[in-house]
């Protein structure tokens, strides 16, 4: 980060400072006029395009903020590269199997998503995991009969277990993977009753732990998953039945972001040990499915901090490959089809959130009063020469007395002996001071620990047109960290610290953790320009695409916000292939029960009786009703 203020601000001093070349994969950067750029690959070379401009042009279309902006051309991408990856690495290994992904559907359930991605994913046979009847459906209707594995996970009643067994006779390849003992019997017992031999699989419980936020479905206590005690029932029950040719697939799973290699690997290898021994059983085998945990650097950090990863594709693919075929080979036991379930790594980086700033605050003191007023109480008095009195060297001691004397003020203030004009006379003195002591810290080489927090605590409120809950759940429910800059006016330097609230009216509804490229590590406000009259001030969070489009809830009534998907061509320009309006207010209160329609006739009658009391005139009410029928068709977020 650029420091010398007679240095003109660049977009590489932006780059460095909101670290858009580690953690945009290649994606995303900044053009020369300070824009965020989408970066597209082509044959013929890449492709550079201004967010900017995509957003400019989708408004202009009629497409308002906030909006979910999904460029397709890079799930086509993190698909391709996926795949192609594995298949390299299966080449240099000498490797006698083959790869075959599959796309958890729960990750994101969008009918755009999974429609792109079941369309472009047909050349590498890339499947879909279903974990629900409703994601079942999904999968059979977004699939050809084409033998590409779909994963049944989750609990499966006998409707489930009917549907896809029936499906298997229109040519689909449907696995269930017995999750937990229960289940076995009614697969059992539904396929004799259609006399329909299904596809098993088995998900066992590995030891092996691993780090990051997503650890619980690793080790002993995993929730789902089968113990060595069970698996080897259900080993007995399938031959009991002469159906032990059935199993045909091993399956576990150790996390949806997994930050180390190391973790990877040592998973791999416990399974291999499950898989040996199934094939020992007598067991078909075929498939090893090594479920998710492929990362996303989130924070470019390239670590094994919980929101990084300390590998790349093709690192996680050799490791995977060399560590299954040694293992094996020791055993004289065939190369079994890899499967893997990474759903955050194929669709994280192709979806982002736009919004625009609607107003700041600012926790800076209004213009004293010059001469300072001799009338005032003793303790702003005392307050006042505690700001006369700051230096470098008692900078902690200006600060207990400015906390001390502020709150004497407040109690003072409780018991009416100061008024309201005293009181924010003192507020401003206050102020002055933190801010006065802040510029001191900045010349500091070592800060005391009370005074780490203020510049914090100083931090301006910029408040986004959106909502956390509806839009980044995952922010406010496990500390998620998103990349989150401006989307232009990067050859200016941005001079304020802030954090982003949204506009539910909640405490929680806001964004104070963000990447710390210095330090490689989270910091607690986000450098932003001063807002200007004449423009809208537009944040982007990227990195968006894995569960926060289908994890959201309708807090304050926010509902869904409206999606733009994009694809970029060669020469540049881009279609709106595909658009969804965002949630109407009647759309919101249908969702909680309301009937929209009843609730204009009841405001409807209340107008009524306002005109027979004469309260309101009659052009007054038609004027009241259209205001709120045109409310009722409205967005639920601030519109311009």
């Amino acid at each position: 980060m650029n420091t010398d203020i007679e240095t003109p601000w660049t977009t590489e001093d932006s780059a460095q400072l909101y670290g858009i070349r580690e953690w945009g994969a290649g994606y995303f950067d900044l053009s020369e006029q300070g824009d965020v750029t989408v970066n597209i690959r082509f044959d013929s070379g890449d492709v550079r395009v201004s967010l900017v401009e995509i957003l400019s042009g989708i408004r202009e279309r009629g497409v308002p903020l906030p909006v979910i902006l999904r460029i397709e051309n890079l799930l086509d991408s993190q698909l391709a590269l996926l795949n192609e990856s594995f298949n390299q690495a299966i080449s240099a290994c000498e490797y006698k199997g083959s790869y075959r992904g599959v796309f958890p559907v729960k990750v994101n359930q969008q009918c755009q998503v999974i429609e792109e991605l079941a369309q472009f994913g047909e050349r590498y046979n890339h499947g879909l995991e279903a974990g629900s009847k409703a994601e079942l459906i999904i999968a059979l209707s977004s699939l050809k009969p084409d033998g590409r594995l779909i994963i049944c996970n989750g609990y499966k009643d006998e409707e489930f277990i009917d549907l896809a067994l029936r499906a298997q006779r229109l040519g689909y390849h449907c696995v269930f993977v017995i999750e937990t003992p229960t289940e076995l019997p009614i697969i059992i017992e539904r396929s004799k009753a259609l006399n329909i031999k299904p596809k098993i699989g088995v998900r066992v419980k590995l030891s092996s732990k691993v780090t990051g936020l997503w650890n619980d479905t690793s080790g002993d206590r995993s929730i789902f998953g089968l113990t060595s005690n069970q698996l080897v029932d259900v080993l007995d029950r399938l031959k009991e039945h002469q159906m032990l040719d059935c199993l045909e697939l091993l399956h576990y799973h150790l996390g949806s972001q997994i930050p180390n290699i190391r973790d990877i690997r040592n998973g791999v290898m416990e399974a291999c040990r499950y898989y040996v021994n199934l094939v020992k059983e007598g067991a078909s085998m075929g498939y090893l499915d090594l479920g998710g945990g492929l990362a996303v650097d989130y924070v470019g950090s390239k670590s094994c901090h919980v929101h990084s990863k300390n590998y790349s594709l093709d690192e996680y693919c050799t490791d995977v490959v060399e560590v299954v075929k040694s293992t094996l080979d020791a055993h004289e036991i065939a190369h079994p089809t890899i499967v893997t379930e990474s759903g955050r790594a194929t669709v994280a980086y192709s979806s982002m959130l736009l919004f625009n700033v609607l107003d700041v605050t600012h926790f800076e003191p209004a213009p004293l009063p010059k001469p300072f007023p001799v009338e005032v109480h003793e303790l702003i008095g005392n307050l006042h020469e505690v700001l006369g009195s700051i230096s470098p060297t008692d900078l902690q001691q200006c600060y207990n007395d400015a906390i001390y004397y502020r709150e004497e003020i407040g109690e003072l203030f409780k018991r009416g002996q100061i008024d309201l004009r005293d009181r924010s006379l003192a507020e401003n003195v206050f102020l002055e001071i933190l801010q006065r002591i802040k510029t001191e810290l900045e010349q500091c080489q070592r800060i005391p620990h009370e005074l780490e927090g203020l510049k914090e605590y100083l931090a301006d409120i910029y408040y986004g047109n959106f909502s956390v809950f509806q839009s980044l759940p995952d922010i406010w429910a496990i500390d998620q960290v998103f990349p989150v800059m401006p989307l232009h006016r990067h050859r200016e330097k941005p001079c304020r610290e802030a954090i982003v609230a949204d506009i539910t009216c909640d405490c929680d509804g806001k964004i104070d953790n963000f990447i710390d490229t210095e330090n490689q590590d989270v910091r607690s406000t986000l450098p932003l320009h001063p807002l200007k009259d004449d423009e809208d001030y537009v944040l982007g969070v990227f990195l968006v695409g894995a569960y926060q489009e289908t994890l959201g809830d309708l807090h304050n009534l926010f509902g869904d916000t409206a999606v733009a998907s994009v694809r970029i061509s060669e020469d540049g320009s881009f279609d709106l292939v595909k658009e969804l309006a965002g949630d109407s207010i009647s759309d919101v209160l249908s969702y909680v029960e309301y009937q929209p329609q009843s609730i204009l006739e009841n405001f409807r009658r209340t107008a009524e009786k306002a005109v027979r009391q004469g309260t309101i005139s009659a052009v007054e009410r038609r004027e009241l009703l259209d205001s709120f029928s045109d409310s009722l068709r409205g967005y639920t977020y601030y519109e311009s």
